[in-house]
C-alpha cells in the first residue's frame, strides 16, 4: 500500500515537473509559482482601422490584455502635457483576472515580476473622441509574461483624451481611459 501511495506523490510531483520543462524549452512564460501561465493570445486584433499599425510579419502573439485606468496630464501654463498612464492589466474584459500594471515609460509589469518597455513607432486616431491607437517596439527584462517581447500594440481606445477646459497652474487631471494591449516576440 505505501508503494501505491509513494507511485501517487511521484507522479503528482512529475506532471507539474514535466510542464514546467515544457514552458522553458519554448520560452513559454510561466506564473509565480513557476507553472506555464495560460495566456490570453488567441486572436490579433482588426487592425483595418489602421493597417500602418500592422504587427511584423516574423512576429508572433504571445498576450493580449484588456487596460482600466487613466491617462494623467498636468497644467504647464498654456497648456496639458501629458505625464503617463496609470493603468491595472486584466486578462479578461471585466477586469476580473488581474495580471499586472500599466505606468509611465511607458512600461507594463506583469505579476510575476517581468517587464517591457515601450518606445512609439506609429499612431492613428481612428476615434476623434479617444487617445490614438498605437504601435511601439518594445524592449523585455526580466522573465514571465513578456519575456521577449518585442512588439506592442495598443487598440481598441476608449477616453483618455487631455482635458479641453484652462486648467490652473500645476493642476493634475487622471482622465479615465480603457484599452487593449497586444504583445508579440520575434518569431
Amino acid at each position: 500500500m505505501q508503494t501505491t501511495g509513494f507511485r501517487k506523490l511521484v507522479f503528482s510531483l512529475a506532471v507539474p515537473a514535466a510542464a514546467l520543462l515544457g514552458a522553458c524549452a519554448d520560452d513559454s512564460p510561466v506564473g509565480p509559482d513557476r507553472l506555464p501561465l495560460t495566456i490570453n493570445a488567441s486572436v490579433a486584433p482588426a487592425m483595418s482601422a489602421c493597417p500602418k499599425l500592422a504587427a511584423p510579419a516574423e512576429s508572433k502573439l504571445v498576450f493580449h490584455v484588456y487596460a482600466n485606468g487613466v491617462q494623467i496630464y498636468r497644467w504647464n501654463g498654456s497648456g496639458w502635457s501629458f505625464v503617463g498612464p496609470e493603468a491595472t492589466l486584466s486578462a479578461d474584459a471585466a477586469g476580473n483576472s488581474v495580471v499586472g500594471i500599466h505606468y509611465a515609460g511607458p512600461k507594463w509589469e506583469s505579476n510575476s515580476g517581468g517587464k517591457v518597455t515601450g518606445t512609439v513607432i506609429d499612431r492613428c486616431t481612428p476615434n476623434p473622441n479617444a487617445i490614438p491607437w498605437l504601435s511601439l517596439s518594445g524592449v523585455s527584462e526580466g522573465g514571465g509574461i513578456f519575456h521577449r517581447v518585442t512588439f506592442i500594440q495598443r487598440v481598441n481606445t476608449v477616453g483618455g483624451k487631455e482635458p479641453t477646459y484652462q486648467g490652473s497652474a500645476g493642476e493634475v487631471a487622471r482622465v479615465p481611459y480603457t484599452t487593449e494591449y497586444f504583445f508579440y516576440r520575434a518569431k
